[in-house]
């Protein structure tokens, strides 16, 4: 049994005859998309403005990559490879994996699962947009007045201290915080008030879920970010004295400041990702869900004991040891509603009929990368050993093993997924099985042996090294270059099929949540008549998997 929607053949009725245009020939024109109230081509908009910082900032990465060739500098100067790294961290963190799945994926897709016509705020949504527009200007300003070389976290006193360009990405960040903010606000709106008739909370797609958890961290803990980060330009506009230590200030209350935004910040990007392994794992096994509930409910609880842990990332900055013990011991709480979605999806697969689709590789890349980068995670969490691995290739490991090889895993896989419901086209099967294998591949040879680095005490960062992690750094170097193939082929035949691919059917998994029951692609105001949902998102029992049509 699935969803039940009126008229549920319109769908291929009006894909067929033409009677109502699609969301991407509607009103041709530049002007049109820019000032369109459309979600999903405001989505396509985000969708683009990220595949394309993917790239930018993927760049960056490879050239890094190649300085660390070798252990003395040959490629770049310090001064280059630190503005390098840092901008390469800046905008994967700030333009692409924040905004990656939810303002995106979430904004195409969040009113067709809801079978609502349009988020609740569709202006708002159109502002959201625009305001990340201005904010990534404020970040490629930075490109051509000097750099940034603080790291992505601004950490002073340096961010106060160096002469490149702060105050314009600062500013940034501070601007596309306020497109966070009011993505956040529209989405939990639109889920509170825009449900279809007879969808109950737990008849809602676990992506719905992850996406109004992370919109309540959004809305929380994005404006903590804003005032440190309008702190920290007032602190060196005015020399004001509140993190400089000279003037009375303390450079560690930045750090507790920043990090009370970007612990929550770390699962703003990665329960979306949650949320889209949660679909793709059931309908590429045509298995109900298991554990329906524990994984929504697991992900509320990732959003709220996700405030309570920030402090793990400081255990060496002098905090009490008491604060240290008790913030270790949380941070082992948050794993447990984590573990408690991968075991779930573990047993959906168990007994499923898997289908080793392009979608399905990518998920079961993420279930491999990302159980490494949580299991890691226990390491930096515990005090002991903290102390040893903090500030080491370890930790740089551990980051892009949850960050990229969770969020960005999620978001390829997510594109493949429904790339023909976006696009009405397919795209080829057999490259997108190679392009998930060389990024599986060149993943683990990039980030595997920096574990091995770390251990041994290579710290992050280091423009230079010792002689003797020479062979760990080249395998790491090379690895980087077959991941960046693999993203790069992605990109080529995806774009490749939007223009040129064989028309895609209204639903080629056989899924059975509302987005499935529009046309290909949906029709400008999603659906003809209003959808009533009748059973929950992954119910395949009686599923004609022919058609794909539910037996109503």
């Amino acid at each position: 049994m699935s969803h039940a929607v009126a008229n549920s053949a319109h769908g291929s009725q009006h894909n067929d005859h033409g009677t109502e245009s699609n969301y991407l020939t509607a009103r041709k024109g530049l002007l049109s998309w820019l000032f369109t109230l459309d979600h999903k081509r405001i989505g396509l908009m985000y969708l683009v403005s990220v595949i394309v910082f993917l790239l930018v900032g993927g760049l960056f990465a490879l050239i890094v990559r190649a300085e660390l060739m070798t252990p003395e500098g040959d490629l770049l100067d310090p001064d280059t490879y630190n503005r390098f790294f840092t901008l390469h961290g800046a905008i994967m963190v700030f333009l692409v994996i924040i905004p990656s799945i939810p303002a995106s994926l979430g904004n195409i897709f969040l009113p067709l699962m809801l079978g609502a016509k349009d988020v609740a705020f569709p202006r708002l949504n159109l502002a959201s947009f625009h305001i990340y527009v201005v904010g990534a200007m404020f970040f490629l300003y930075t490109l051509i007045s000097g750099g940034l070389d603080t790291g992505w976290t601004f950490y002073t006193p340096y961010s106060i201290e160096t002469g490149t360009s702060v105050i314009a990405a600062t500013l940034g960040a501070f601007i596309l915080g306020f497109s966070s903010i009011f993505t956040g606000l529209n989405f939990i709106v639109t889920i509170h008030k825009m449900r279809a008739p007879g969808m109950s909370w737990y008849r809602m797609p676990l992506f719905l879920w992850a996406i109004y958890s992370t919109s309540l961290i959004q809305v929380l803990a994005t404006p903590v970010l804003a005032i440190t980060l309008l702190l920290l330009i007032m602190e060196r506009a005015f020399g004001i004295g509140i993190f400089d230590a000279s003037l009375g200030g303390d450079p560690v209350l930045f750090q507790h400041f920043f990090w009370f935004y970007s612990h929550p910040a770390v699962y703003i990007m990665i329960l979306p990702g949650f949320g889209v392994i949660s679909e793709m794992i059931t309908v590429h096994s045509r298995k109900n869900i298991f554990g329906y509930k524990a994984i929504a409910l697991s992900s509320v609880a990732i959003a709220v004991i996700g405030f309570l842990v920030w402090g793990h990332h400081m255990f060496t900055s002098g905090q009490s040891e008491i604060a240290s013990a008790l913030f270790s011991f949380i941070t082992f709480a948050v794993a447990v509603p984590t573990a408690i979605k991968v075991f779930s999806w573990v047993a959906t697969l168990y007994g499923g009929s898997i289908r080793f689709t392009t979608p399905m590789w990518y998920t079961l890349s993420f279930l491999f990368l990302f159980t490494i980068g949580g299991l890691t995670g226990l390491f930096l969490g515990s005090l002991a050993t903290d102390i040893h691995l903090h500030d080491t290739y370890f930790v740089v490991a551990h980051f892009h093993y949850v960050m990229a090889g969770g969020t960005i895993i999620a978001f390829l896989g997510a594109l493949h997924h429904w790339w023909p419901k976006i696009t009405g086209r397919m795209y080829n099967e057999g490259l997108g099985k190679i392009s998930a294998l060389l990024v599986f591949l060149g993943f683990n040879l990039t980030f595997f042996p920096q574990f091995v680095m770390g251990s041994h005490g290579m710290p992050r960062r280091y423009h230079s090294y010792l002689p003797e992690y020479q062979t760990w750094h080249v395998i790491s170097s090379i690895g980087s270059f077959v991941l960046g193939a693999g993203v790069f082929l992605a990109v080529c035949y995806l774009t490749y099929s939007a223009l040129r691919g064989k028309k895609a059917p209204d639903n080629p998994w056989n899924g059975v949540s509302l987005e499935w029951e529009t046309a290909t692609p949906p029709i400008e105001h999603n659906f003809v008549t209003q959808p009533v949902a009748t059973r929950g998102p992954y119910e395949f029992d009686e599923i004609d998997t022919s058609s794909g049509r539910s037996h109503h």
